[in-house]
């Protein structure tokens, strides 16, 4: 079973994708803002296969919480894919700048998100 761990501070959103991807066959963890994220993520026994995170969250924003990621040795080339209300160019460069692997605009259809994750992961 493939491994996605997904970031945002939004309750219905965490709810909404967490549903979508179980319904596929995932595994999701769940953080409610990068500082959580990062302290599971550090922790996390499992492999994991995707990392979803959201842009604008408090206490740690998501393109800081990519850098501390990419700097974890075992997550360095994790895809990473970005679930966010932002859509303009220049957030999308400053994101895969730090690292991003993808870019999903919210609000998402559920096969849009399904589609990415395959893209990326598989099955």
């Amino acid at each position: 079973m493939k491994n996605i761990f997904v970031v945002d501070d939004s309750p219905t959103a965490r709810a909404s994708i967490k549903y979508t991807l179980e319904q596929e066959g995932y595994s999701i963890e769940l953080a409610v803002d990068g500082v959580d994220a990062l302290d599971k993520i550090k922790t996390h026994s499992n492999k994991i296969d995707v990392f979803l995170f959201d842009v604008n969250m408090p206490n740690m924003d998501g393109i800081t919480l990519i850098k501390n990621v990419r700097e974890i040795s075992k997550y360095q080339f994790t895809p990473i894919i970005f679930l966010t209300t932002e859509s303009q160019s220049s957030k999308k460069l400053e994101g895969k700048n730090a690292g991003a692997s993808g870019w999903i605009v919210k609000p998402f259809r559920p096969e849009q998100l399904i589609e990415v994750i395959k893209r990326f992961v598989g099955v």
